[in-house]
């Protein structure tokens, strides 16, 4: 598996039935449903096969012997066989619904938390749209495969084989040249197999190629239209489109050569076996009646064998689909809980202790042995220039990413320690680039956060300054659609700021939370949030000198250390490198 989502084509891949079968332990909540949909749909084409029999006893006996009243029970016989074949079909239909959909939802609910529980390391190597296409596309295959492939793959294997013990019973050496007939197609199924598992795969990752690049079109519009680049887009979207287009007729291809085969082998063996039925019946070897039985028979065998290549095109789409799912459900998560977890103190104090940090896919370390403390109830500023590994330090408190050496402490115990949910209750996270959801305004403030009361939205909100949203149309209520892009970038930065101070938590995270506001907008909300910071243990990350002045020190982090940490006078006094940050910091501001 690469990075990008894509299937190594040089990793032998599990076998077809194996990986398929990984899908029992989704099915087995439903597997009377299950079972009732094989047991119908077997029973169907079993009473389907019966009727040629019937047929052959029909012309044996009342045509050949002028008994008209012969003919009423075998024709009242295909009449109950034709009724019970519809009754089980509608039956079968019924118990898919229930299975197919049944499993598809289990399926796809396990998958996307699997997914909210894989580390933000991994959704950084992943494009969203594989993620997406494996969560829609993916899942439907496997819908698919279980409400029709699986059944009648079944029922079809049933069918055959009664059906080629009935041409047997009726004429041996007739029934042994369909058998053997039917050698060039285990052959050519077991090579098409391979093929179109190969195809199918390379399909279904562009397909995640294209969800990405859609996605990506649609959340960078603004952009796109501001730089004119939408000729360029469609160029990209059209050469992707393309590629996937290249994929499916491929795989079309691979299919039609071997529907082809199945459409042609059974029609030369018919010709076949109805020259020497024809040659039998005329030398008196079987009657009329056994050779009409017969041909009628070997037809009822052509379907299934016919439907056989959209069977096998579908089981492999499907077992290609599985693959990709268990992918990701095998990836294990590396942010866990520790197999005792502390129960979370009261304590405040926020401890880096000798951090040190590596990305996966990077060779230097970001972090040298950071080492750092914050007092309960301390607002500490955090400086340095950019790439000095800032925001990354941040990222460590609440456990978006764990230390790679040395420790963070709360209250004196290890993050790592700590319950996960306790850990996330405890501290709150604001970050520079504002997250919103396609939701009201207030269930963006909470995001489901129980015991929050109206009066605490209310005192968050006008922290940060965010009394606009009661100027929307629907107040609280209004839903401010997808990433809040019908918001500006400072309102979409105060709400995500409320978010954080909702609550009050004991450890505040701060990534630059004030870098899209306004001079006078910034001044207000710097002023509420000294309210909010004086209980309350804070790390904010700094770029502007005025946010600098919210903190009771500072600290200037360089090269992945902490070069120094005194209050802001101290700093000013006694490290020029802190000096010359600022001034860079104000010629900034000054030219915005």
């Amino acid at each position: 598996m690469t990075e990008t989502g894509h299937h190594d084509t040089t990793t032998t891949q599990a076998g077809t039935v194996a990986t398929l079968l990984r899908l029992g332990r989704w099915a087995r909540p439903h597997r009377r449903a299950i079972v009732v949909m094989l047991a119908t749909a077997s029973c169907a084409m079993i009473a389907q096969s019966l009727v040629p029999l019937v047929i052959g006893r029909v012309v044996d006996g009342p045509i050949r012997h002028h008994d008209t009243a012969g003919l009423w029970a075998l024709s009242g016989l295909a009449l109950v066989l034709g009724v019970s074949e519809a009754a089980l079909f509608f039956a079968r239909r019924r118990a898919m619904a229930v299975a197919a959909l049944g499993v598809e939802t289990d399926l796809r609910r396990d998958l996307f938390a699997h997914v909210q529980r894989l580390p933000v390391s991994f959704h950084d190597r992943w494009p969203s749209g594989q993620l997406l296409s494996r969560l829609t596309t993916d899942l439907s295959t496997i819908r698919r495969f279980i409400g029709l492939a699986a059944v009648f793959l079944l029922a079809s294997t049933i069918t055959i084989a009664i059906v080629l013990v009935l041409l047997l019973t009726i004429q041996l050496w007739l029934g042994l040249i369909v058998i053997v007939s039917m050698v060039p197609l285990l052959i050519s199924t077991r090579r098409f197999e391979l093929r179109y598992s190969r195809d199918a795969r390379r399909a279904q990752d562009l397909t995640g190629d294209l969800a990405t690049s859609v996605e990506e079109a649609a959340l960078g519009i603004r952009v796109i239209k501001a730089f004119g680049r939408r000729p360029q887009m469609l160029r990209g979207f059209t050469d992707s489109a393309s590629r996937l287009r290249a994929a499916e007729l491929t795989k079309i291809r691979t299919l039609g050569l071997f529907w082809a085969l199945l459409e042609g082998l059974p029609q030369i063996v018919l010709a076949l076996v109805t020259a020497g039925g024809v040659y039998a019946a005329a030398h008196g070897t079987i009657t009329v009646g056994e050779l009409v039985a017969f041909v009628a028979l070997y037809l009822q065998l052509v379907w299934p064998i016919i439907m056989l290549g959209w069977l096998l095109a579908l089981t492999e789409e499907a077992a290609s689909a599985c693959r990709r799912i268990f992918e990701v459900l095998d990836t294990e998560p590396t942010i866990i809980e520790a197999a005792e977890p502390v129960a979370a103190e009261s304590g405040t104090t926020l401890v880096f202790e000798n951090v040190h940090f590596r990305y996966d896919d990077a060779e230097d370390e970001v972090l040298r042995g950071v080492d750092l403390e914050l007092r309960a109830g301390e607002t500490m500023a955090l400086v340095g220039g950019v790439g000095s590994g800032k925001t990354t330090l941040t990222a460590l408190v609440p456990r978006l990413y764990d230390v790679t050496g040395g420790r963070v402490l709360i209250g004196g115990v290890d993050v790592r320690d700590l319950r996960l949910d306790q850990l996330r209750h405890a501290v709150t996270t604001a970050f520079e680039d504002a997250t919103l959801f396609s939701a009201s305004v207030a269930e963006n403030l909470t995001l489901g956060r129980s015991g929050v009361g109206e009066e605490d939205v209310r005192e968050a909100i006008s922290v940060a300054q965010a009394e606009f949203v009661y100027d929307l149309p629907y107040g609280l209520e209004t839903r401010i659609g997808e990433q809040g892009l019908s918001l500006s970038g400072g309102q979409r930065q105060r709400l995500a700021l409320a978010r954080a101070v909702l609550g009050r938590p004991r450890v505040l995270v701060l990534d630059d939370p004030l870098s899209a506001l306004d001079v006078h907008t910034e001044s207000q909300v710097e002023e509420a949030l000294r309210r909010v910071l004086a209980g309350t243990t804070a790390l904010v990350v700094a770029h502007r000198p005025s946010t600098v002045l919210l903190a009771d020190r500072v600290a200037m982090l360089a090269d992945g250390r902490i070069a120094a940490v005194g209050t802001h006078s101290e700093l000013l006094e006694r490290v020029p490198a802190y000096r010359q940050l600022l001034a860079q910091s104000s010629e900034l501001e000054a030219a915005r």
